[in-house]
């Protein structure tokens, strides 16, 4: 299993099909879990997929359109029935808090785990400045207000291991380097910088629906993953405008722009049976990066380092 890796629990748009549940992903993350939108029936599709409640530690809504929210009360549950032992935050528009409470006490259970409440507002909004990633949102645009999520590391250093070796270094001493900058030892002092590489951190962006709007482009500069709704094909766009979407060409060409390393189209409409068309109209857009077109249940890890 991979450290970080993106797992597909349902990939139809407004209806589900024989093949695609409603929306659901989870990003393992050095072992922390993000859900984004929890859509109606995730829970089981959590169970096909090999994910327990206890590997979510923030949950990410969008919006509260059905096929993104309608799960989140069975999700909810399942944390509280399994006692899952670490906190749980919730992030969601501010604008369907009340969306929100429906959902979270739709029915009666025993509330066993902390969940925070940490709603978004504004046109964008930093969630998290932590020490393994920054977590920030940015407002999209749909009829119902919606937003996108960024997840970003930062950038760090890489140990060269014939350096630490030239330097005899190794063990104990080669983690007070890394947290201390310097270190001096009986042959001098060493820096981080003389034993070391920069190494660029990565980043991993959630797009769902939204027509084309400035916070797609924002979202996605740079980065090593793009999850990304392509509900309707190019042929549609006027359709895909008018209800707040995105085709598969329109997606794709904003991953090539940003410099996307790994695009993953998820979100399709019912009316198209042949997934492989969305990897055509995203070839021809002139994307050339790896691609995923997402099928329910996929575990697909994020690109290696550059």
């Amino acid at each position: 299993m991979s450290a970080r890796e993106l797992v597909v629990l349902g990939t139809a748009s407004q209806v589900p099909t024989r093949h695609r549940n409603h929306n659901g992903y989870l990003l393992r993350w050095d072992g922390q879990g993000l859900l984004f939108d929890p859509g109606e029936g995730t829970q089981r599709q959590m169970l096909l997929a090999g994910v327990a409640a206890h590997d979510i530690h923030r949950i990410c809504v969008t919006h509260f359109h059905g096929d993104h929210a309608l799960g989140l009360a069975g999700v909810i549950q399942r944390i509280n029935l399994d006692g899952v032992p670490h906190p749980v935050a919730a992030h969601y528009p501010r604008s369907g808090q009340q969306y929100f409470d429906r959902l979270r006490y739709s029915t009666a259970y025993r509330e066993t785990v902390a969940l925070r409440e940490e709603p978004v507002s504004g046109d964008a909004a930093v969630i998290l400045e932590g020490p393994s990633f920054a977590l920030e949102a940015r407002r999209l645009s749909h009829p119902v207000e919606s937003y996108g999520y960024r997840l970003a590391e930062p950038d760090g250093r890489r140990m060269l291991p014939d350096r630490l070796r030239a330097r005899g270094l190794r063990g104990p001493d080669v983690g007070r380097l890394q947290r201390e900058g310097v270190l001096n030892t009986a042959d001098g002092t060493v820096t981080l910088e003389e034993v070391s590489a920069p190494r660029a951190g990565q980043s991993f962006a959630f797009v769902m629906d939204t027509r084309m709007c400035d916070a797609v482009p924002a979202l996605a500069e740079g980065c090593d993953m793009l999850v990304i709704e392509s509900t309707f094909l190019d042929g549609d766009i006027r359709l895909a405008e008018e209800h707040g979407h995105l085709t598969a060409g329109q997606a794709a060409s904003v991953a090539k722009r940003a410099g996307v390393r790994h695009l993953v189209l998820t979100h399709f409409s019912q009316r198209y049976p042949d997934p492989s068309v969305f990897e055509d109209q995203a070839r021809a857009a002139g994307f050339d990066g790896e691609l995923t077109v997402a099928r329910d249940l996929l575990h697909v890890p994020l690109p290696k380092r550059h």
